[in-house]
């Protein structure tokens, strides 16, 4: 099987991740001029729903998995890693079927009395069936990432993204007469179809590469999985226990924010087109880059998981400090580009510039969400998951109780929403920093900090005088692009002369290896 290097598994997983965020992007600019605020908001409200369930399905193993997988291959035991197989796929599958049978019978009560909104039963029934889908994938991959092998997951991703915008436009085309919520519901029911594309790729690709035969050791593997489940669900329960925080907060969130905007005085149709507005239109602008920083989460744990083994100190620091600087590059010229350009990106993607306030409030603070993604994979990777699961704790209590004691007052509104969220976000990553401070001696050096903070606001300098300039020609598309590229240019030449990226890195870049040395 291909196995890639830290660098090398990274720069696939974030091209796919830069693939699949573009198509994304597309996907949900079809949906939003379809649908509109309200369709948006029905759907996101039913998300996280879906995202508690398959946290509760999953159980934190596709971490575990990898985790495992990358120490038994370091051994060479093939036996080890098949019984890790056959186990994760009889705890996934048993708990999926489980759930989304549970997800069905209490999506109306979800819907009318939590949601306070019926017409969400609606998405919430109609994504059901992704369940076991996402539960299947999530081993597999799993498997792949601790094999060192980024390629097949990568692949999947995009098959993902394409089945899903063919279908989505159709389902939604078909239903829309029928009620916005029927809509919503059709563009779910294409992310079912989507992934189950994908699962039959990654299905294929195992059974390719794979050729071991040994059909009839199932029940072996079985009956001896006490072993196998011991060392699993040492890491699975603390990353299930961060997921779960993370799945019941995101679940608590659109309930919470909908009554404390009806005690502010807005109606169900406001509140959910507020919140639709925020969760639809202003987070997925500043996610963008965490596919940047996901891909390298991903890639960080079978690195620091063998050289945690091999006692390699060095080597954790390196990789982390690593995944933190390429993760703040990253990060940091998005946050620029949004702050400056908030109303037209908001304007030429979704056609409404209403959201325009809650994404310059947030985005400073979204800068170190960029870092977090690393920071956590560090921690599960050095068996820290129960601190990290505290921290995620202490986060996610900060922004309910934030939303709670905001939300409700009409002089906050939404702003209250977007200040508990940028809270939480700061809370937890510096907390993470501070569990690898005391554990391993770990810290960002004063000097590179300087440099991040040279690197912004020069930029950002360079940014205003751009904007003035495209204020002045006449704030066309085609000139919007053209300045956001030459800045996009200058910041890649602040990296360098900045040493943000290293001749080792530029050298994992395959056409580039021969031109440096």
């Amino acid at each position: 099987m291909t196995r890639q290097t830290f660098l090398q598994g990274a720069l696939i997983l974030i091209l796919a991740g830069m693939i699949t965020r573009f198509l994304g992007f597309v996907n949900r600019i079809v949906v939003a001029r379809l649908i509109g605020e309200e369709g948006i908001g029905l759907y996101m409200m039913a998300l996280p729903t879906l995202f508690l369930v398959i946290t509760l399905t999953q159980l934190g193993l596709p971490v575990a998995i990898a985790k495992r997988v990358a120490e038994a291959n370091a051994v060479g035991d093939r036996e080890k890693i098949r019984s890790i197989l056959v186990v994760s796929l009889l705890i996934t599958s048993i708990t999926s079927i489980i759930l989304t049978i549970g997800m069905i019978i209490g999506s109306p009560f979800i819907a009318s009395t939590l949601l306070t909104d019926e017409r969400t039963v609606y998405p919430l029934l109609a994504i059901s069936p992704i369940v076991p889908i996402i539960a299947i994938s999530s081993v597999l991959r799993g498997y792949f990432q601790g094999k060192h092998n980024m390629k097949p997951q990568s692949y999947a991703q995009v098959i993902e993204q394409v089945v899903r915008i063919f279908f989505v436009y159709i389902f939604i085309k078909l239903l829309l007469p029928y009620g916005v919520e029927f809509a919503a519901a059709g563009a779910m029911f294409s992310v079912i179809i989507g992934e189950f594309v994908s699962l039959l790729y990654m299905l294929y690709q195992f059974k390719r590469r794979d050729s071991n035969k040994k059909r009839n050791r199932i029940f072996h593997y079985i009956r001896s999985s006490r072993d196998t489940i011991r060392g699993l669900f040492s890491i699975a329960l603390p990353s299930t226990g961060s997921r779960l925080i993370g799945s019941i907060s995101n679940f608590l969130e659109p309930i919470l924010v909908s009554q404390s905007l009806a005690i502010a005085g807005l109606t169900t149709s406001m509140a959910t087109k507020s919140y639709g507005e925020l969760t639809g239109y202003v987070i997925p602008l500043l996610f963008l880059p965490t596919f940047i920083t996901h891909s390298l989460a991903i890639a960080l744990i079978p690195t620091i998981s063998e050289a945690s083994a091999k006692n390699n100190q060095a080597m954790i620091h390196y990789r982390i400090h690593q995944a933190i600087r390429i993760s703040y590059a990253s990060g940091a010229i998005a946050t620029i580009v949004l702050l400056l350009f908030s109303k037209q990106i908001l304007l030429f993607m979704y056609g409404t510039s209403s959201a325009n306030y809650l994404l310059v409030l947030m985005a400073p603070f979204y800068i170190l969400l960029y870092i977090q993604a690393p920071l956590q994979a560090a921690l599960q990777a050095l068996d820290l998951a129960k601190e990290s699961m505290w921290n995620t704790l202490i986060g996610a209590f900060m922004k309910l109780l934030i939303i709670f004691a905001l939300a409700q007052h009409p002089e906050f509104g939404m702003s209250g929403v977007a200040i508990a969220l940028s809270t939480s976000v700061i809370l937890v990553t510096l907390l993470h920093l501070g569990v690898l401070n005391k554990k391993i001696k770990y810290q960002i050096p004063v000097k590179d900090v300087t440099k991040m903070i040279s690197l912004f606001f020069i930029t950002f300098f360079v940014g205003w005088v751009l904007k003035e300039f495209y204020m002045f020609t006449g704030s066309s598309l085609i000139m919007f692009a053209i300045v956001n590229l030459i800045l996009v240019f200058i910041y890649i030449v602040f990296l360098f002369l900045l040493r943000f990226i290293t001749k080792e890195e530029l050298r994992a870049i395959p056409f580039l290896q021969k031109w440096i040395r």
